[in-house]
């Protein structure tokens, strides 16, 4: 009998319930990514909309650069567990569609690991809208890096749609089609895990939480890392990502390019 996986509106709402396992366990972002995001703006970026923020993985990225970070998300669960581990971080339950911000606000809106909840339109003309000229969009995704044959392995046991692993090359020509201007880069790290942190990150993601046979699912992932030649043996394991990282340079001059 085939898995009844759950659907977009019921895995977009999904993660407020799990936000400290949330918080737990999803990985950063590497501080290259980071660095060449923010270097696309003109000036220095001290002011950041974090959009979509989560529980915080990119904003208390930030704000230890000493950057002046405002949190934003549609979920109060999630920015709840934010407000508990980046204390003083200023949050605003708001959808990325319309933001409380008045024009040419900050310097920066990133985004990491949410732009696919987005309307991607309305967004897009809202960021340009709240960025001050001169200043940058930036998008990123931690992709699993299945060029590792136990990571390739992995993807397939949870047979998930990871939001920008299923097809970058489409991935790409969504976020062009509405900032035709973006440029992109990809950033190679590793994640030390036990493998019962690994799990733990697998059930934040909603494709799998969702499923009525994810207890099996987490069961072959224990199974696969306890005997694949490249992680049997060992307490912990190194989780290769890609981050996938994009950004927006919003021009000094002129009307921005926002179809």
């Amino acid at each position: 009998m085939p898995v009844t996986r759950p659907g977009f509106d019921e895995r977009r709402l999904s993660f407020g319930a799990e936000a400290r396992s949330y918080a737990d366990h999803r990985p950063g972002y590497p501080d290259a990514a980071i660095d060449w995001i923010v270097g696309g703006a003109e000036g220095a970026v001290r002011t950041v909309a974090d959009v979509g923020a989560g529980a915080g993985a990119l904003t208390g990225i930030l704000r230890r650069r000493g950057l002046e970070v405002a949190a934003f998300d549609a979920d109060a669960a999630m920015l709840a567990e934010l407000e508990r581990r980046v204390p003083g971080v200023p949050t605003t339950v708001s959808t990325a569609e319309s933001l409380p911000l008045e024009d040419h606000a900050v310097d920066a809106v990133l985004v990491a690991q949410a732009w696919h909840w987005f309307d991607k339109a309305a967004a897009a003309a809202e960021f340009v809208r709240v960025v001050r000229p001169g200043g940058v969009i930036g998008l990123l995704w931690n992709v699993r890096d299945d060029r590792v044959p136990w990571m390739a392995e992995l993807s397939e046991l949870i047979d998930g749609e990871d939001s920008m692993r299923a097809s970058r090359t489409a991935a790409r020509a969504e976020i062009e089609a509405v900032h035709p201007e973006v440029e992109f880069r990809d950033f190679p790290h590793v994640v030390p895990m036990t493998v019962e942190a690994l799990v733990g990150l697998l059930s934040t993601f909603s494709y799998v939480r969702l499923r009525p046979d994810r207890d099996a699912v987490y069961d072959a992932v224990r199974h696969l890392v306890a005997t694949h030649p490249d992680t049997a043996g060992r307490g912990t394991v190194d989780v290769p990502y890609v981050t996938a990282a994009y950004r927006i340079p919003v021009p000094s001059t002129g009307d921005p390019a926002v179809h």
